[in-house]
């Protein structure tokens, strides 16, 4: 047994937490909840924050670029039953891409592609460095997690250096197909 973590360890991990909350609505309400139940002091985010980083270092887990090296993600489980038919999916992104932008407090930003969520999303968010923050659709969060609505369309953004996001998708749903707004 690999004593690091294996992508079959998370997909272990995070089937409790999935079972909890199949039958939850991702939203303001649900983000609250996550980071008071879940938040980075937790048992089940030291766990998936662990094993996520070592899906990363040892290139089983975001690993195919979508944009270059710094913007990479991966799907490490297709839904199924034994996942309550959510997916689950890293992403990593470090704002240090020479193609960032500065948002309005001018602070370098990378902006990843435009996508919605039929389904709503749940989202672990591990910084990498220190400050580094994912923009939720409640603002900027570091350590913790976001929850975007279903219906809810944007830009992943990260700021402040590199941050993997390990997200749950409910019946594996994510649309790359709206059109970005101007």
């Amino acid at each position: 047994m690999d004593v690091r973590g294996s992508r079959e360890d998370l997909i272990q991990c995070s089937i409790p937490f999935l079972r909890e909350v199949k039958d939850m609505t991702p939203g303001a309400d649900m983000e609250r909840w996550l980071n008071r139940v879940y938040g980075p002091d937790s048992e089940l985010y030291q766990e998936l924050s662990r094993l996520i980083r070592v899906g990363v270092e040892d290139g089983w887990a975001a690993n195919t670029e979508v944009d270059g090296p710094n913007y990479r993600r991966s799907r490490i489980q297709e839904p199924c039953p034994d996942t309550f038919h959510f997916s689950i999916t890293a992403v990593y992104m470090n704002s240090n891409d020479p193609r960032r932008f500065e948002d309005d407090d001018e602070v370098d930003v990378l902006r990843g592609q435009y996508h919605g969520h039929p389904y709503g999303e749940l989202n672990l968010v591990v910084p990498l460095n220190e400050g580094a923050q994912l923009k939720g659709l409640q603002g900027w969060q570091g350590a913790g997690w976001t929850a975007p609505d279903p219906g809810s369309q944007h830009y992943p953004e990260v700021r402040g250096g590199a941050v993997i996001a390990l997200f749950y998708l409910p019946a594996g749903r994510i649309s790359y197909d709206f059109k970005a707004p101007a």
